[in-house]
């Protein structure tokens, strides 16, 4: 029976892996290693490609998400409003600076905050709003930038899964005071390991960053604040420079699968992922919710088709926050979407008709 994997490094490898070598040996020859030209080029690769004035490349997305949330000046005592159905990282990454992570319920329809929850949970420890388009999809900025405005908040996107994701024409990192996103190996713009980007049209703020990632130090072994390491290496801003020519197609074939999978999977028993009229989704994952996700997803196993869930335990109800007091049921759309979810393969290597094949196990799969 036909094997389709949840995802496939090995065949991006084949297509790209002349020019990834050339560039990594470029780099390796070079001898600059930490930070230095590769990461300056791809600084600026980026930021033009998201939208920004700036762009400051660090070892994680995670490191990202810290450095905003420090240059933001969030610390001990501060709130930080966010969502549950995320990546852990998001909200550790809010605990790392000391700061309460305040969680909101997510909207039915697109799995992003729900604006309208957000104003009730503002109150004088409240610093930021750290909102996440998952999926890739961007959540309601408009909404969600005025509130931030109105209460004077920083706003920082958790653009981690929406490299090219745009809202009204904005591309995701570019609307709020910060932009953060991962390069993980599996992302839409992945490293070949590490690495992430902090991204803003504030200058002072991304210099903080800059500073923050590389010990603070005006000049060698002199330091100015507690600081960290978390420099972008060369080897992965070369390997990032070179598969940033590709994303616009990987993203058009992404979308391109997703349109099948929409097309060709018989919703009555099940929700998928759909993208709302002002946005332009770019599917890093596409999310099937069904009833009987585990047995679906067995079944699919059966069939060679690899899935992952994104993700099963919300983060309000995971062992480090439940000192929070949240209880089950409190934030219940995420609740129950984290219970329904599966996600289906969907990676630029995949051809279409791997897409209609797995369309017709899943509605053999309802019609049991």
């Amino acid at each position: 029976m036909k094997k389709i994997p949840y995802f496939d490094l090995k065949k991006q490898y084949k297509i790209i892996g002349e020019d990834l070598e050339k560039s990594i040996i470029k780099t390796l020859r070079s001898t600059n290693y930490a930070l230095g030209p590769e990461v300056e080029k791809f600084e600026s690769n980026f930021s033009n490609y998201i939208g920004t004035n700036y762009c400051a490349g660090v070892n994680t997305g995670t490191s990202a998400l810290h450095l905003a949330l420090l240059a933001a000046g969030i610390g001990s005592g501060d709130e930080v409003i966010t969502v549950s159905m995320t990546f852990i990282a998001t909200v550790m990454s809010i605990s790392y600076t000391n700061a309460k992570p305040v969680f909101v319920d997510v909207e039915d329809k697109t799995l992003t905050m729900n604006p309208d929850l957000i104003e009730s949970k503002i109150n004088s420890r409240t610093k930021a709003i750290l909102v996440v388009h998952l999926y890739g999809q961007c959540a309601d900025m408009n909404k969600i930038s005025k509130i931030a405005k109105k209460n004077n908040l920083f706003l920082i996107e958790d653009s981690s899964q929406a490299h090219g994701a745009k809202y009204k024409n904005n591309n995701a990192g570019s609307i709020g005071d910060f932009g953060t996103f991962s390069f993980y190996p599996g992302k839409n713009l992945g490293a070949c390991g590490e690495g992430g980007a902090v991204t803003s049209n504030n200058k002072k703020l991304i210099d903080k960053v800059k500073g923050l990632r590389n010990w603070s130090q005006p000049r060698r072994y002199e330091h100015t604040e507690i600081s960290y390491n978390y420099r972008m290496d060369g080897l992965q801003a070369a390997s990032l420079n070179v598969k940033l020519k590709y994303i616009k197609k990987w993203t058009q074939i992404r979308r391109d699968i997703a349109e099948i999978y929409q097309k060709n999977i018989k919703t009555d028993k099940c929700q998928i992922t759909t993208e709302v009229s002002d946005r332009f989704h770019v599917y890093h994952i596409f999310s099937i919710f069904h009833k009987e996700s585990l047995n679906l997803k067995s079944y699919l196993n059966e069939c060679n088709i690899g899935t992952n869930n994104h993700y099963p335990i919300p983060a309000h109800l995971q062992k480090p926050y439940l000192n929070l007091g949240y209880k089950n049921n409190d934030l219940p759309i995420t609740e129950l979407y984290s219970k329904l979810q599966l996600s289906l393969p969907i990676y630029p290597e995949m051809k279409l008709n791997d897409a209609v094949h797995i369309s017709k196990i899943i509605n053999n799969f309802n019609l049991r």
